[in-house]
C-alpha cells in the first residue's frame, strides 16, 4: 500500500472528524502540491469543502473519511483503500477573486440564527400550521444569508449553505474569539467562503454537473 504522506495529522484529524459526524462514509479527495496536501469532501447539503494540511500526500486519491481518520488515529502511514471512482464532483478554477471580508463573528450569528429559525418552526410551526423540519432546513439553507458587490457593481450571494458549512466544519476558529474575517471569493461560477481554517465552495444549481465514475476531473 501507498503512504498517505500527511504531516499535519491534528489539522486533517479535525477536518475528517467534523465530516465523519456529518457522514462516516463520505469520500475525500485528496490532492497534493508540494509540501501541502488538500483534502476535499461534499458535505449532505452540496457544498464542497476543503482544507490544506502540511505534507506532501499521495498525489490524488480518493478514500473513505472514516478510514483516513482512523489511519491518523493509529498513526497508521498506509494509504487506506482507495475509493477514486467515487469521486464525482468538478472543483472550482485554482484561481480565485477575494471580493470583500465578512467578520468570523457576523458568519457564526447568521448560522445561529438559522439554526435557531429551525428550532423554533419545527416545534411551533408556522403561521399556526406543522411544518416538516425537512422543508425548513432546504428553505433555510437556500436562503442568500448577505450580498456583497464586486468592484465592477454586480452583486454575489452568499447563500446559508455557504455560511452553515464554515460553522459546522470549524472553519471559522473557536466562537467567541476574535479572528481573521472569512473572504467572499469568486472563481468562475463558483462563490466561497475563505475562511481562516478552510474554504467551502458552491455553484449555482443551474451549473452543477455530475462527473461520470472512472476517473478524476482535471480542470
Amino acid at each position: 500500500m501507498s503512504a498517505h504522506g500527511i504531516a499535519g495529522v491534528a489539522d486533517a484529524g479535525a477536518f475528517l472528524a467534523r465530516l465523519t459526524r456529518l457522514d462516516r462514509n463520505v469520500p475525500v479527495r485528496l490532492r497534493s502540491a508540494g509540501e501541502h496536501t488538500a483534502l476535499w469532501a461534499v458535505l449532505p447539503w452540496g457544498v464542497l469543502v476543503t482544507r490544506s494540511v502540511a505534507g506532501s500526500g499521495p498525489g490524488d486519491a480518493t478514500v473513505r473519511a472514516a478510514d483516513l481518520l482512523a489511519a491518523l488515529a493509529t498513526q497508521s502511514p498506509e494509504l487506506p483503500a482507495r475509493r477514486d471512482a467515487d469521486w464525482r464532483w468538478p472543483l472550482p478554477p485554482e484561481r480565485s477573486t477575494a471580493v470583500e471580508a465578512v467578520a468570523a463573528a457576523e458568519l457564526n450569528r447568521l448560522a445561529e440564527a438559522a439554526a435557531g429559525t429551525l428550532r423554533e418552526v419545527t416545534a411551533g410551526g408556522l403561521a399556526g400550521r406543522a411544518v416538516g423540519q425537512r422543508a425548513v432546513r432546504d428553505a433555510l439553507l437556500d436562503h442568500v444569508a448577505l450580498v456583497v458587490t464586486r468592484d465592477e457593481g454586480e452583486p454575489v450571494e452568499v447563500s446559508q449553505r455557504l455560511v452553515q458549512a464554515v460553522s459546522r466544519m470549524g472553519f471559522l476558529g473557536p466562537a467567541g474569539r476574535p479572528g481573521p474575517p472569512a473572504r467572499v471569493c469568486v472563481a468562475g461560477r463558483w462563490v466561497g467562503l475563505s475562511a481562516p481554517y478552510g474554504v467551502a465552495w458552491l455553484q449555482p444549481v443551474q451549473v452543477l454537473t455530475v462527473m461520470p465514475i472512472g476517473g478524476h476531473p482535471k480542470g
